[in-house]
């Protein structure tokens, strides 16, 4: 099977799985017997999220058997120079409070574990709950599908951050203190046009659509930001660490349009 035709067998799997989760998280989605649990780093984990990785696995198991999994509740398994990424959840918090602003992430890296941006090949980032799905498969584009329509994607043309529109997830979340990123942060914040917490994959995949201009988290894990990572590069955009490495090896984000971000990068460069 040559690359072209692998990539496009393998998004079609993506897609496949995502149809799964959505039909699993939708059913759970405001279920007055839903049971949620309180994770060893204090973060909220429900019976859906661990519904919804118990279900995807035992898909790739089956379908794609000498593939490696890693995911957010059961961490990872296999040995493999292929690895599905998978958040059940992204947005937990969100989903458990009734709040339709989650979805499930899915991301197929070439290598096990992960290193740099180049070993994800496809991302899926689907939101039934908000009726909208984000793709991209390398060299193919990035595409929305949304009210049964899909578009491709493309970044914004925004050059200055005086007119930029910024995304991000909390203000107060505690990775921000470290050292003076905070001060950094709240600079930014003043200098650009708009800012909002639209919260965890939202506003990444607004850097696609080129409805937001750029978007940033200070700490993130693998599930976090893998199928993030090529749609908005398929899109136009970049996206890397605070401090301008691979995000999968910094372990935080900085998205943007291309156009912004050294200068973004700037404004959390050490002195």
């Amino acid at each position: 099977m040559d690359t072209l035709l692998a990539v496009t067998d393998d998004l079609a799997y993506a897609l496949h799985l995502a149809d799964a989760a959505d039909a699993l998280t939708m059913e759970r989605f405001g279920a007055l017997d839903l049971t949620v649990d309180t994770k060893p780093d204090l973060t909220p984990v429900s019976d859906a999220d661990r519904a919804t990785e118990d279900l995807l696995r035992l898909s790739i198991g089956s379908e794609r058997p000498g593939d490696a999994v890693m995911g957010e509740e059961f961490g990872a398994s296999g040995d493999s120079s292929r690895c599905w990424i998978i958040d059940p959840i992204d947005g937990t918090k969100s989903y458990v409070r009734g709040v339709p602003i989650w979805a499930t992430l899915i991301a197929l890296a070439v290598e096990t574990p992960a290193t740099t941006t180049r070993d994800i090949s496809l991302g899926v980032v689907s939101a039934p709950a908000l009726g909208r799905r984000w793709w991209a498969s390398r060299g193919a584009g990035a595409w929305l599908s949304v009210g049964g329509e899909e578009h491709r994607l493309g970044v914004s043309a925004v050059a200055e951050l005086a007119d930029a529109s910024v995304g991000f997830s909390e203000w107060n979340d505690p990775a921000w203190d470290i050292d003076d990123r905070r001060t950094r942060f709240d600079g930014l914040l003043r200098t650009v046009w708009r800012s909002r917490a639209y919260g965890d994959f939202w506003s990444h995949m607004m850097v696609a659509e080129g409805s937001v201009d750029a978007a940033m988290e200070p700490e993130l894990s693998l599930w976090d930001m893998a199928a993030v990572i090529p749609i908005v590069e398929e899109a136009g955009g970049r996206v890397t660490a605070l401090d301008g490495r691979s995000p999968m090896v910094g372990r935080n984000a900085v998205s943007s349009n291309g156009l912004l971000h050294n200068d973004l990068l700037g404004v959390f460069a050490a002195t």
